[in-house]
């Protein structure tokens, strides 16, 4: 995969700053060299002692002393006259003054000169090797930032990959692509990130689906009792008979009122869509719950059957939310069915389970696949008689996503159709 222009500038700053630091560090140990070299050469001491021990001789056996002094020490030590000495130039060298000893340095060559004291002779010495930092410790140095750059780069390298591709991802979804995800990080410093984006791009992608959904579905909701009000107004301008004319006002009133709860219908399913409501998880008695909507439901329906097969009712669940969920399962079995509901508690596998059944003519196959979408409505729910607007189970759908769950639909054995709630006992 092509390296980013990112890693490179990364890569290469921190490296840069290793070979800076590298070349400080020399001329560190220059700048002390320079100011001290005696305390690297030990040159000028040699000189000084070389210099009292010839100074105790006399003068003729000096420069055999210093020439014997040069073979036993391997150095390049000889005896001069100062006017010798003075004709050497120095104008190219560092120079360095400590006493009788004058230190010239130049590349990396030194030569010192000491003025043996009460005469006009010198020893000198050099020009000889500039001391230098040992080769072992330097082959050290190179090694450890060699080391360095490789742990760098096997570090940067996954962290500039998954921002590659992050990169990418945002770039698309800017562009409109908002299927576009970024891929599993292979760097733990950048997993979270690439997480969170994924989680908002599908939010961002659900909502904007949702509000195309949104805005489609009312046009075409809106669309009918409109036309039908538009209709009946046009009509009374032209029926003088009192009683046509009551019964379009009556059409008319009911557009309206349908209206309104179309209205309503959308405000709360907006309100659930967009905001997630506080919820109250407590321990919640589902038997208690279940037999208070059959009671409340009783009055529309011969009979509702009702099977408890939880050894414990307590689970925990917001109570508000999950009897709205029952609530609307058993009104939609009743609006339906044929007289026969039959509503199941149990667990299975750690999974709570509100099952509610009818025996009416059940649900097609194609549209089970869209009936807890928004304003999704089956052809026999489309008439003003049985009413609805395809939002209740679009919000029961909701409801069980909080409770980190799922609504499904499938066949019942009494005939018509099973819906059922499943959520974890145990949430996390």
């Amino acid at each position: 995969m092509k390296l980013g222009r990112s890693f490179f500038n990364l890569y290469f700053f921190i490296i840069s700053t290793f070979i800076i630091f590298s070349w400080a560090l020399d001329e560190v140990w220059n700048s002390y060299l320079e100011q001290d070299i005696e305390s690297y050469t030990g040159y000028k001491t040699l000189m000084m002692a070389t210099g009292d021990y010839v100074q105790k001789h006399p003068k003729e056996e000096w420069e055999e002393i210093i020439a014997g002094a040069a073979k036993r020490w391997e150095l390049p030590l000889k005896l001069v006259s100062l006017a010798e000495v003075e004709a050497i130039d120095h104008t190219d060298h560092n120079a360095l003054s400590h006493s009788n000893a004058h230190i010239y340095y130049f590349d990396d060559q030194v030569m010192i000169h000491y003025l043996l004291k009460d005469s006009d002779s010198v020893i000198t010495l050099g020009p000889a090797k500039m001391p230098t930092r040992p080769r072992v410790k330097a082959t050290y140095r190179v090694m450890i930032l060699a080391t360095f750059g490789i742990v760098i780069f096997i570090w940067l390298w996954p962290m500039s990959r998954d921002l590659e591709q992050l990169k990418r991802a945002t770039r698309d979804f800017g562009q409109g692509q908002f299927d576009s995800t970024a891929p599993a990080a292979k760097s733990t410093m950048i997993a979270p990130m690439i997480s969170s984006f994924n989680m908002m791009a599908a939010r961002i992608k659900r909502l904007i689906e949702a509000h195309k959904e949104l805005t489609n579905a009312v046009s075409h909701e809106l669309r009918t009792p409109l036309a039908r009000t538009k209709f009946a107004l046009q009509m009374l301008d032209t029926i003088k008979d009192d009683e046509k004319r009551a019964k379009y006002q009556k059409q008319i009133s009911n557009d309206v009122c349908e209206l309104e709860e179309l209205i309503n219908e959308m405000l709360i399913y907006a309100a659930f869509d967009n905001d997630k409501p506080a919820l109250n998880f407590t321990s919640t008695n589902l038997n208690d719950l279940v037999k208070f909507q059959i009671a409340s439901h009783d009055q529309f329906v011969n009979s509702i059957e009702f099977i408890n097969n939880m050894p414990d009712s307590y689970v925990c669940c917001d109570g508000h939310f999950m009897d709205r969920a029952v609530n609307n399962f058993i009104s939609n079995a009743i609006k339906y069915g044929n007289d026969k509901v039959r509503v199941t508690l149990s667990i299975e596998n750690g999974q709570c389970i509100i099952c509610v059944e009818d025996n009416g003519d059940g649900v097609s196959d194609e549209f089970k696949q869209v009936i807890f979408d928004a304003f999704s409505r089956g052809d026999q729910s489309r008439n003003r008689e049985t009413g609805g607007f395809g939002l209740g189970l679009a919000i029961v759908a909701r409801i069980m996503e909080w409770h980190q769950g799922h609504a499904s639909i499938g066949d019942s054995e009494l005939g018509g159709a099973a819906f059922t709630l499943t959520w974890p006992i145990k949430m996390s």
